[in-house]
């Protein structure tokens, strides 16, 4: 069966996002998605609080229909990396190819997001070139210039990489204008993670002018919405070969 997602997006856990967790779960609903993965910058409280609230499952399983797919977009030492099916310490600031090393040991994958983005800490080339990538964000909504997703476009092609598409929505009126659509045997994080790497569909959709100006001034929105406090942090997820999380 096909199900669509958008692979890239944060929550007001992110320093200059401003919806909610519920509030981007129901947005990316309404525009027909059968999921997301949440990837906040060097934080997985998102997931904790998702977990506490009844709309994640630690089996990987969908609630309600929906499936959130744990994650979390690292700004490592070379740049940003999409980390999916897992959850993190804070790694910031650590290098790419180690943080690269951790996620696989949890059973987790990779997804270089606006790779040639210079303006937004996009991993360079050389890097690129050692990190074993399940896939390649090659259409990046908020991309700074659309010439950068055509040249992540052509280095997938090069190097064989699965491409994705995804919306980097940090407000709920963005997420889910690009998703990835894959065809799956169930809804589940496994089998999502397991998909991505054998590519699937894109669709593809820049961010509108207002869109844009709403993300590039974040944080002056999140004086109307501002995180909450995590009183603990989430316990690492990992997961075995068969990808069912444990702690």
């Amino acid at each position: 069966m096909r199900h669509a997602f958008d692979l890239h997006l944060h929550t007001h856990y992110s320093a200059d996002a401003c919806g909610s967790p519920e509030d981007m779960i129901e947005a990316a609903k309404q525009r027909g998605l059968s999921g997301i993965a949440v990837t906040d910058h060097n934080t997985c409280d998102a997931i904790a609080h998702l977990i506490s609230h009844g709309l994640v499952r630690e089996d990987g399983l969908p609630v309600d229909g929906f499936l959130v797919i744990p994650g979390v977009e690292v700004s490592t030492a070379d740049g940003h990396l999409l980390c999916l099916g897992v959850t993190l310490p804070n790694m910031k600031g650590v290098p790419a190819l180690e943080v690269a090393a951790a996620v696989k040991e949890r059973g987790g994958i990779c997804i270089a997001p606006h790779p040639y983005d210079s303006f937004r800490a996009g991993i360079r080339e050389e890097i690129l070139d050692q990190l074993d990538l399940a896939a390649l964000e090659t259409f990046n909504a908020a991309v700074t210039l659309r010439g950068f997703n055509a040249k992540a476009s052509n280095y997938a092609t090069r190097r064989g990489l699965a491409a994705t598409a995804a919306s980097d929505a940090h407000h709920a009126s963005a997420a889910g204008i690009c998703s990835t659509t894959y065809d799956l045997p169930e809804l589940s994080v496994n089998a999502v993670l397991k998909a991505i790497p054998r590519g699937g569909e894109r669709n593809e959709n820049y961010l509108s002018f207002s869109e844009g100006m709403k993300k590039n001034f974040g944080n002056w929105f999140r004086v109307f919405n501002p995180s909450p406090r995590m009183e603990t942090q989430p316990a690492p997820l990992t997961w075995d070969n068969e990808n069912t999380p444990s702690k």
